[in-house]
Order: C-alpha cells, then sequence, then structure tokens
C-alpha cells in the first residue's frame, strides 16, 4: 500500500476537521475553512501537501455531483418558471462582465482577442462555493437564492460556447501553437464535420434524457429488490461517473451534464434514496475542491505584484457587482436582494481555473499572466464568504433600516402580534383565528408574504426588530406578543425591545434549544417553549406504544417526563455559565428523573 498516499489523505482529513468547525464557531462559513484548511497545508505554509493541481482535477468532481443533486431538486416546470432569468439575467451578465473586462483588458495594452479570452473566463462566478452558502444559510428557495442559481446555471451552460470560441480567438492571432479542441475536452468527436457534432451532441443529451426517464426505474429497481445498500450506493455513484465520463468524450460540460441527468431523475421514485446515497461524497469532495484551491494559491505572485494584484481583483469584483445590481434592478429585484446578489456572485468560478489553463495552453497570455490570474480567481473565491458575512451582519440591517418605506402600512390594531409566520408561527396563528383571536402577523421575508397572501392570509412585510414598526402594528393596546421568528439572535432582540418599551405586554417565544431557552428569559418573555420538545416526546411515547407498552401507562409517563423537563430546565439556568456545575446539574436531574419514572412504575 502507498503509504505516501495514506498521508496525504489523513493531512486533507485532518486539516478540514481541525480548521473547519473553528471557521464556522467564528460564523466564517465551511468554505473558508476550506480555503484557509488549503492553504496552511498547501506549498506555501507548512508544505504537507504540495501537488494542488492534481488534486484540483479529482476534487473537481464535487462540482459535478453537487450540479448533479442539484439537478434533482428541481422539476421542468420550476426550470420553465425561471427561463428569464436564466436566459435574460444570466446571459446578459455573462456578456456584460466578458465585455467590460475585454474592454479593461485592452485599455492596459493588451491584444482584443487575449482580453476577451480572459473577460468570458473571469465572468464566471463560483456555483461550488455561492451554492454551498446558499444551503447553510437556508437561501435556496428566496429571491436571491433562485436568481443566483438561474445566473449560475445559465454560466455552466456558457462554458460549451466559450471552450469553442477561445480556440477561434487563438487561431485569430495565427498561432501555431493552437491545439485541437478534442485535445482540451477529451472529445471523440472534435474531429467530426463541423455540422455532426452538434448533432451527436444533441443525440448523447437526448439519451441521457431517455435513459433517466424510462430505464432507471427499471435499473434502480432491480437493485432495490436485491436489498443491499451498499449496491444502490455504487450504482448512484456509477450514474454520475458514467454520466460525466459520456459527456466529456462528447465534449460537453460535464457538470451541465450531470444536472441534466438530475434534472430528468427529479420525479423518480427513488430521487431521495439517490440524494442520500451521494450527499456524503459530494460534500466531502466540495470540500476537497476547496482545499486545493487554497494550495494552489501562488503566494509568490503575490509577493512580487502585491499592489497590482489586490487592485485587479478589487477591479474584478467591484465590475461584476455593480454589472450585477444593476441586472438585478432592471429584472425588478428589490434594492437589498439585488445587493445580495451582487456581494454572493462577484468572485470568479472553479471554470475559471480550467479556461485559464486552456487559454495559457493557446500561449494567448504569458505564463505570468496566467498565474497572475489564477491567483486572482482563488483570492475573490476567498473573500466572498467574508463579504457575504458582512452583508448579512452590517449592511442589510443598516440598509434596511434607513428604508421604512419599503414595509408595509399596517392599518389594523389587534390583541395578538405574532412576528414570524414560518412552519412554527402559522400554526399558532392557524389555531388562535379558528377561535376566533385576531391576529397581526409581522413577516421580514418577502418571499413568504407573498406566498401567504396567495393562500389568502393576511400578513404586513417587516422587521420585528424594529421599535417603530412594532408601534405601527399596535403594540401599545395588544396584549400578547408571540416571537416565532426563525433567528435566535432576533428573537431575543425582539424580547428585550418589547420588554423595555411595552411592559404591559405578554411575551411568549419561540425558544430553538436550551440555550436559546435561557438567553430567552434573561431577556424578559413571559413564556417560551422549544420547538421540538412536544413533537419529539409525542414520537418517543408513540414508539414506545408500538413496541408493546401499555398506551396508558406511556402516556402518563410521558406527561411527567415533559413536566419534569420544563421544570429543570428553569432551575437549570442558574447553573449555565458554569460548565462544571451544569453537567453536574444534568447528572443529578436524570437521576431525579429516573427515580420519578421508577416509582410511577411502581405504583402501576
Amino acid at each position: 500500500m502507498d503509504i505516501h498516499l495514506l498521508l496525504n489523505v489523513f493531512v486533507f482529513l485532518l486539516a478540514g476537521c481541525v480548521v473547519v468547525p473553528l471557521a464556522q464557531r467564528f460564523r466564517l462559513g465551511s468554505v473558508l475553512g476550506y480555503l484557509i484548511a488549503g492553504i496552511i497545508i498547501g506549498p506555501f505554509v507548512l508544505g504537507l501537501i504540495g501537488e494542488a493541481e492534481k488534486v484540483m482535477h479529482f476534487a473537481e468532481f464535487g462540482v459535478i455531483m453537487m450540479m448533479f443533486l442539484i439537478g434533482m431538486e428541481l422539476e421542468p416546470a420550476i426550470l420553465w418558471r425561471l427561463r428569464k432569468q436564466i436566459v435574460g439575467l444570466g446571459g446578459l451578465q455573462v456578456a456584460l462582465t466578458a465585455l467590460a473586462l475585454m474592454v479593461t483588458g485592452v485599455l492596459l495594452g493588451h491584444s482584443w482577442q487575449a482580453s476577451l479570452a480572459v473577460g468570458m473566463a473571469l465572468a464566471l462566478s463560483s456555483t461550488a462555493l455561492v451554492m454551498q452558502m446558499l444551503r447553510e444559510k437556508n437561501l435556496t428557495h428566496t429571491q436571491v437564492g433562485e436568481t443566483s442559481f438561474a445566473i449560475l446555471l445559465f454560466q455552466d451552460i456558457a462554458v460549451i460556447p466559450i471552450l469553442i470560441i477561445i480556440p477561434l480567438l487563438a487561431s485569430s492571432l495565427h498561432l501555431s501553437v493552437l491545439p485541437a479542441a478534442g485535445e482540451h475536452t477529451t472529445s471523440l468527436i472534435a474531429h467530426w464535420p463541423a455540422w455532426l457534432q452538434p448533432v451527436a451532441v444533441v443525440a448523447v443529451i437526448a439519451g441521457v434524457i431517455f435513459s433517466g426517464k424510462y430505464l432507471s426505474r427499471y435499473i434502480f429497481g432491480a437493485i432495490a429488490r436485491a436489498n443491499l445498500r451498499e449496491v444502490f450506493t455504487a450504482a448512484s455513484l456509477a450514474l454520475v461517473i458514467g454520466v460525466t465520463i459520456l459527456m466529456e468524450l462528447v465534449g460537453v460540460s460535464p457538470a451541465l451534464g450531470a444536472f441534466i441527468a438530475g434534472v430528468v431523475l427529479a420525479n423518480s421514485e427513488y430521487r431521495r434514496t439517490i440524494e442520500t446515497d451521494i450527499e456524503p461524497f459530494k460534500g466531502l469532495l466540495l470540500g476537497l475542491f476547496f482545499i486545493s484551491v487554497g494550495m494552489g494559491m501562488d503566494f509568490t505572485v503575490l509577493m512580487a505584484h502585491p499592489v497590482g494584484l489586490i487592485a485587479a481583483v478589487i477591479c474584478v469584483m467591484v465590475v461584476k457587482g455593480l454589472l450585477l445590481f444593476g441586472l438585478g434592478r432592471l429584472f425588478r429585484l428589490d434594492t437589498a436582494p439585488a445587493l445580495g446578489l451582487a456581494f454572493g456572485l462577484c468572485q470568479g468560478g472553479e471554470f475559471a481555473f480550467v479556461l485559464l489553463q486552456m487559454i495559457g495552453g493557446l500561449k494567448l497570455i504569458d505564463p505570468e499572466i496566467q498565474k497572475f490570474l489564477v491567483l486572482l480567481v482563488a483570492l475573490s473565491i476567498a473573500l466572498t464568504p467574508i463579504l457575504v458575512a458582512i452583508y448579512g451582519r452590517f449592511i442589510q440591517p443598516m440598509f434596511m433600516s434607513t428604508l421604512p418605506a419599503h414595509y408595509d402600512e399596517i392599518d389594523e390594531h389587534n390583541g395578538v402580534i405574532i412576528a414570524g409566520f414560518g412552519r412554527f408561527g402559522q400554526i399558532v396563528g392557524r389555531f388562535m383565528v379558528s377561535q376566533g383571536v385576531e391576529i397581526t402577523v409581522l413577516e421580514k421575508s418577502p418571499e413568504q408574504v407573498e406566498l401567504l397572501r396567495k393562500f389568502g392570509s393576511k400578513a404586513y412585510f417587516g422587521d420585528a426588530t424594529r421599535l417603530d414598526l412594532l408601534r405601527s402594528a399596535g403594540a401599545e393596546e395588544a396584549r400578547l406578543l408571540v416571537v416565532a421568528v426563525d433567528d435566535a439572535d432576533s428573537a431575543v432582540e425582539i424580547v428585550k425591545l418589547a420588554r423595555q418599551n411595552f411592559p404591559h405586554l405578554k411575551v411568549f417565544a419561540r425558544a430553538r434549544n436550551r440555550r436559546h431557552a435561557f438567553d430567552l428569559d434573561r431577556a424578559g418573555a413571559d413564556y417560551y417553549h422549544r420547538e421540538l420538545l412536544d413533537s419529539s416526546l409525542t414520537m418517543a411515547r408513540d414508539a414506545m406504544i408500538a413496541l408493546g407498552y401499555p398506551k396508558a401507562d406511556i402516556e402518563r409517563r410521558a406527561k411527567k417526563f415533559r413536566n419534569h423537563d420544563i421544570e429543570t430546565l428553569r432551575r437549570s439556568f442558574a447553573f449555565f455559565e458554569s460548565e462544571p456545575d451544569m453537567i453536574n446539574f444534568a447528572r443529578l436531574s436524570r437521576e431525579e428523573l429516573e427515580g420519578i419514572l421508577r416509582e410511577d412504575q411502581q405504583d402501576a
């Protein structure tokens, strides 16, 4: 066995396990954690692993798996609904960004061919980075998430014509080193007649669609009947690898091919099982991809041209950001989502590494410029999680607080105000309304407000952490405020605001966990309820009954368990600041609970 290979694997895994949790702890996100880990173990810091380029070729498979899973989450109807954003917004973004960067390159003295080639490469954003951040922040199905996905999807599709255009640009400069397109795409049809190549590509894609729609159910059905989970996992991986190889052989972007295969399988009855099997591999390989990006950062270039490189990174990100913001507004995005789009997609993308390598191989740019541009892309990827964190924590709240006109005018004052109308708040609100209680709903997600109105529920767009909004909602006359927002910090802030300014108001709050309940209690909430307490206890009760235990006994003990848990939670607040005392209290509480249930068993 190759001990060197095992050592490299160990270093990769250890670096990810140590650095990524630290990055998450400081709210930097997992992507930035992987990048930092790659920098640390790369050739320019510790030098534990030096072959970043070879690793990246393997790690790019994580991007392909991600595109496959994204495809499985979308149905053709959703793609049709997003067609204007995909073709219009995505197409304009790529074209205008490439044009702007080409003009910049020409003004700096480079040929228009080289400038256009580099502009097209830098016009692309990082699908892996952006989709990972959207997932982590639960923004995938918001307006920003869907618009970002539409742009990224067009960019992935645009890689195909870009791969064709770049050799033509080199040919126009009469470069004798121009290789055949097939050498870069491993395409078997590169030397076929030009009219026949697109026919072959269409035929292959049609074959993938046909196989996924009509044959996959029989293949996966036969495998499922074997009742061997590892074989099903192997089949899922083989599907993605097979599509990747097939697309490579006809010169199509493997990521696009994987996406098409995922869309075709979106309605398959085996969709969830396939997703579950592939998800761990996707996450691990994506982490490996970002580690390899960090390893590939050539800091000797940064040392040689620090001012020029930093200026170039800022220039590219500002140009892309301004164009994204302008296009977002042109396509009727509100100012805040348009800004989020600009901050999230202003970086270079993973496909830029492939395209820059191709541009350098065709001698359109010098090797030193190629290294410079590769580091530019890597630095822009590394900066994006920081920019998104700054936007979410500082810029967006400040921006929203200065634009009160964006919030709805509230024309009613009711006895109950509900802040946050997601799954938790909706159940509370529906029950109250069914009993004839009039409520005022505040929800800061415009997408959620629009959805609620479509289903006939009345809700007002507004952020309940703002005092003026609570006043306009009638908090001075209301009797009860229900805080059901998703964000734990916002919930605590709302409770503090209500307690300080409306002391008469009863405040009931949704608690995410025991620590959140402690924070709500200190903020002055009259009542808090942990969102998973009843549902998890109900499942435990039903599971015990299903195992054959007497129903009456289990229901009685579950009630005692619940009462004891609520009682000990408030008592535990005295020990929250001391971990040893908290551990000792938890042990004593557990023994106390066991004694209570043992007595109940004896009495029964």
